[in-house]
């Protein structure tokens, strides 16, 4: 789904979204350094394995600081460059037309020395947990501040249309040092939404629309 974000022009909605660099692995760990080598892919890289058989294990996720290590992990599995953020993630809800946006505690930045001198793969826990929140935290404001809402709203509509999807949230982050340059890194379709301010409300808003619509077409017809 990130493919999509790749083919969006946003630069007139007040900032710049990216996806960063990826690569997916099926098969044969021991392959690993070599495929990261030929991909150019630069350390260190988060590690998502992907879901297998009916298993979520999307959220067992591991950051590489150096590729060798990387054969110790187990296919299939995406590996993404990690951009420095500075420690703040944004969940974006979708639901229909509506947009709400929360923080979340992310990793911290990773700075040029520690690429060069730590080795290994690790494990970290998931950033959509509650006890992540980030909402009510002294946060620098070039930190925290939210995505501007014209990038929100053309992003939220244009991935509805190419998706197909009405209900789903968006994972993005701004990259550190600047003010309008956004990676989504994420996409999550029919996501767990008893995190997300005002459900309750949204909900009924999005079903009623749903009632709405449906009766209109009938009307019409």
């Amino acid at each position: 789904m990130l493919n999509d974000v790749t083919d969006l022009n946003l630069s007139d909605c007040h900032g710049k979204v990216c996806v960063p660099r990826q690569m997916v692995i099926n098969n044969d760990p021991s392959s690993i350094p070599h495929e990261v080598t030929r991909a150019g892919l630069k350390l260190p890289l988060v590690a998502k394995p992907l879901v297998v058989d009916g298993t979520a294990k999307s959220h067992e996720l591991f950051l590489a600081y150096d590729q060798f290590s990387l054969s110790e992990l187990e296919p299939p599995l995406v590996l993404q460059e990690f951009v420095n953020h500075g420690g703040v993630l944004f969940k974006i809800y979708i639901v229909g037309e509506a947009i709400k946006v929360v923080r979340r505690f992310s990793l911290p930045n990773v700075t040029k020395q520690e690429v060069s001198k730590v080795e290994g793969v690790f494990r970290f826990p998931r950033v959509s947990s509650a006890a992540a929140s980030a909402d009510d935290a002294d946060l620098d404001p070039s930190v925290a501040e939210l995505p501007p809402p014209p990038l929100l709203e053309k992003l939220a509509r244009e991935l509805r249309h190419r998706l197909g999807l009405r209900l789903f949230n968006v994972d993005m982050i701004r990259e550190h040092g600047t003010k309008d340059v956004f990676y989504v890194i994420d996409i999550n379709y029919f996501p767990g939404y008893g995190k997300m301010p005002d459900y309750e409300h949204v909900f009924t808003d999005f079903l009623l629309s749903l009632m709405r619509s449906k009766d209109k077409n009938r009307a019409a017809q």
